[in-house]
């Protein structure tokens, strides 16, 4: 997270029209987006980027423009709002200003990474509404996701390992892991 640490405590909750129901916690380019302005989608990230920021020649038409600059530590959105909530936050923490890494998809704290995604994951699971879905997406270049997993109460129902056809044995993999907030009266488990 860059510069957001003096962020106050939102004052007041946005209003949310009930259209919304599907909250990108952290947008950045939209890339797994297939609709990229769905129209029951609030998108939010921590920064706006205009398009032709990268100036490699290879994402000319890459930008960042959310709906709300947001911090997703501290949402200003009431509890349960959102059926749907995708989170796939920065997975590195130790890139140059100018790395076109940072520039596409943003930069964790190398100091405060698990604080800041303990705080992220658990407001995404505050302004998930019950039996909603949370859909996580993480890459273990940096991390391992058992790190991040650690992180918070709750637990995936569906994950899913996803590597580049070409990928090597030991490359970096991403990560889908797939919760429900299921309300702790719903939840029954039988004892072996």
């Amino acid at each position: 997270m860059e510069n957001l640490d003096n962020i106050k405590e939102p004052v007041r909750f946005l209003p949310v029209s009930k259209d919304k129901f599907i909250l990108d916690a952290c947008c950045g380019g939209r890339m797994m987006w297939v609709d990229k302005k769905h129209p029951n989608a609030i998108y939010i990230d921590n920064r706006i980027a205009e398009r032709g920021h990268i100036q490699n020649g290879c994402n000319p038409g890459h930008c960042v423009k959310p709906d709300y600059l947001m911090d997703f530590r501290q949402m200003a959105f009431a509890d349960k709002t959102f059926r749907l909530v995708l989170f796939d936050p920065p997975h590195l923490s130790r890139l140059t200003e100018t790395s076109i890494m940072r520039k596409k998809f943003g930069v964790l704290s190398d100091l405060h990474w698990g604080s800041d995604l303990q705080k992220a994951l658990n407001e995404c699971w505050r302004v998930l509404a019950d039996y909603g879905i949370l859909l996580f997406k993480w890459n273990d270049i940096e991390i391992q996701y058992k790190k991040i997993l650690e992180l918070v109460d709750f637990e995936p129902l569906v994950m899913n390992i996803t590597a580049g056809q070409k990928a090597l044995k030991g490359a970096h993999r991403s990560y889908w892991f797939t919760f429900m907030k299921i309300p702790i009266q719903e939840l029954i488990y039988e004892k072996d």
